[in-house]
């Protein structure tokens, strides 16, 4: 009689103990982590000044030498990739990539720049207005980019910026933690609410502005993955909202420097 012994094994669903510390794991090597020390800073900033006095940097540079910045800055976005690959690694199928199972891959491309262009309007325009009255109203900190001065690595590196945060972000936030909280028998919108307060968790650096505004962004980007079931064009959206967000903040506290320039010393 034949032996049953070859057949290949049945790949058993992950326990609920595994999915946490996949969870835990996760999120203390990237987003999690640094929604710590973002609640901290702004605590921290309550207790310093009022926060409309107060900058903050969104690529601040870490090496005195511009060579050394360069190279600093381009390790620290390559670096920043691990989480994702360690996310799509947990997510992977013996039948199905990670990169298929939430729709990260560039099948239905037009698709993809459309949806994502399509958030671009509904979450940044009312975010950037966000941000204005939070400034006015001195609840939010003065952010500032990195000047577009004229060395040639500055827009690559800021490029590169922009992607590492897409992709952090969404696959992570999105992608990654909506099938395990979904493997936990989290219902759609309580998915969608928990991970959008620690989306703005870790933009409260920023101030109240960007934290309120952050966590709407996380309930529109949370809806439209439950409904259309891919990753891509969320990326998309958040590659390019980043991207307007580097090059136009330098233009805009040029234009207007009441509201988007320095705090007056």
């Amino acid at each position: 009689m034949a032996a049953f012994t070859d057949l290949p094994a049945t790949p058993s669903a992950p326990s609920r103990a595994r999915l946490w510390w996949e969870i835990a794991i996760i999120l203390a090597l990237s987003l999690g982590r640094s929604a710590v020390y973002s609640v901290l800073s702004l605590i921290e900033a309550l207790t310093r000044a009022p926060l409309g006095d107060q900058q903050t940097s969104l690529n601040p540079g870490a090496a005195p030498s511009a060579v050394w910045d360069v190279i600093d800055q381009f390790l620290g976005a390559i670096f920043a990739f691990a989480p994702v690959a360690l996310a799509l690694y947990f997510l992977w199928e013996p039948a199905r990539s990670g990169f298929a199972k939430i729709g990260l891959t560039f099948e239905k491309f037009g698709r993809n720049i459309g949806g994502g262009a399509l958030l671009v309007v509904v979450i940044g325009v009312p975010g950037l207005g966000l941000y204005a009255l939070g400034r006015v109203l001195g609840i939010t900190v003065q952010v500032d980019a990195s000047p577009l001065d004229s060395s040639w690595w500055t827009v690559p590196l800021l490029l590169l910026a922009a992607l590492r945060a897409g992709l952090l972000e969404e696959v992570i936030m999105v992608g990654y933690l909506f099938d395990r909280l979904r493997q936990l028998g989290w219902n759609t919108w309580t998915i969608i609410f928990s991970t959008a307060a620690l989306r703005g968790s870790y933009h409260a650096y920023q101030g109240f502005g960007p934290l309120v505004g952050n966590m709407a962004m996380g309930v529109v980007f949370g809806w439209v993955y439950s409904r259309w079931g891919r990753v891509m064009p969320l990326v998309v959206a958040h590659v390019l909202i980043d991207i307007i967000a580097f090059v136009g903040y330098p233009l805009a506290a040029a234009w207007w420097p009441g509201v988007f320039g320095p705090p007056a010393g």
